[in-house]
Order: C-alpha cells, then structure tokens, then sequence
C-alpha cells in the first residue's frame, strides 16, 4: 500500500529531541505534525489516576473519543484537549510514567491506531514516536530512529527541568528513562525498536543543529 501523502517517521526514545526534530522539520517543509507520544500522555490525564488503568475497555473507549488538535507556535507546539491547551499538564513526571503504562495495552494502542493514521493530509506528515515506522506508518517513505545514551539523555531532561525551576534528581532521571526504555522495549503491542529500513542517528554527541542539518539532507534526498 502506497501513502496518499508523503511521511516522514521518527522514532526513539524518550530524550533523544525527537520533539524538537520534528516540530523543526514540519515547520521547515510546512507539512503536518503527529507527536503520537503525547496520545498516550492525553490519554492518562484523561484517565486521571493509576488506579483508572485497569479499566482496559474504558481506556479504549476514552482513547477513540479524544478530541486533539495540535497548533505550531513558533518554537512551540500546542497541543489541545477539547479545546484547551494542556501542552504543560501532560508533560508532568507522573503523567510520563503513567503514559507508558497506558501504552503496554494493545486495546488501548489498537483503539489509537487510526486515529494516528488520520493525521497524514496533504501536504506530508512529520510523525514522531516509537512506533511510527514499524507499526503505524510502515510504508512510510523515510524513516529515522534517534537514539542516545540514557545517561545523556537523562542529562538533557535534568537540564530542561531546571530552567523551569523545576527541582530534579539527575541519578533518578537516568534509573526512570532506562526502567522506562525497558518497558517500551519488551512490551508485547508495538516495541520501541528500529525498523529495518530506519536510518538511525545516534545524537550522544549531537547538538540540536547538527541533527536537524542530518535530518535535512535525508529529506532532500528522500523528498527532493
């Protein structure tokens, strides 16, 4: 099956600045953004307390309703529920851990499914995650899996809390993301994992820009 409209997957763990990639690269090419990993983050907010998760019916059915809308702002991604802005609400520590959670229940995953589908429109779809090019887009016409040390990239998080004044504990930071990759890695629904025709880039050693400038030049190359 051949995409209506062109896609472009990037896929990692959480850290890597998949985020930033991808609002950078949608802004650059004026094409549509997916942050699928923020449908699992709006999803346990909605649920609203661990407690909730085992309701594995009603999280589907929760999942299938949510009405999402994501808005780029300049540097900055909006992304709403209902109509309201909960861009810093779903990026809470507890809301993370409970994300991933949410995201080991296939019902959950299959009720999201195509929903995610449904954000590729004309002109092209930046899609970033950890399942978007072997799950969800597999015949996506490039796709690029970001990775990096957990240490850095629990580096990059403690920074990014600290410039919100946010008090953070890097040693906790870097037991989190790898309990967290182990998760994503070895669930039974979608694993975190590279697909096979990925092009990976390890960013340890990366600045922002020099990803972005890599990024680019597959595009070009892919896109034209």
């Amino acid at each position: 099956m051949v995409n209506k409209v062109p896609v472009l997957t990037l896929d990692g763990p959480s850290g890597v600045g998949k985020g930033t990639i991808c609002l950078m690269v949608a802004r650059e090419l004026g094409w549509h953004i997916l942050d699928s990993g923020s449908l699992y983050r709006l999803l346990a907010l909605s649920a609203g307390s661990e407690a909730d998760l085992n309701n594995v019916a009603q999280l589907a059915d929760l999942a299938r309703d949510m009405q999402i809308e994501y808005v780029t702002s300049g540097d900055a991604l909006g992304i709403y529920l209902r109509g309201v802005n909960v861009s810093e609400a779903i990026r809470t520590e507890m809301t993370g851990v409970l994300a991933s959670k949410v995201a080991a229940i296939p019902e959950v995953r299959q009720a999201l499914l195509d929903k995610q589908k449904a954000f590729a429109q004309a002109p092209g779809l930046v899609a970033d995650g950890r399942d978007m090019g072997t799950t969800v887009f597999p015949d996506a016409e490039l796709k690029i899996f970001l990775t990096a040390s957990a240490e850095e990239r629990a580096k990059r998080r403690y920074k990014q809390l600290n410039d919100k004044g946010i008090d953070a504990n890097l040693s906790q930071l870097t037991v989190e993301l790898k309990e967290r990759d182990e998760r994503d890695s070895t669930r039974s629904a979608s694993p975190l994992l590279a697909a096979d025709d990925a092009i990976v880039i390890d960013t340890t050693s990366l600045d922002i820009e020099q990803v972005l400038n890599q990024v680019m030049q597959l595009v070009k190359q892919r896109f034209g």
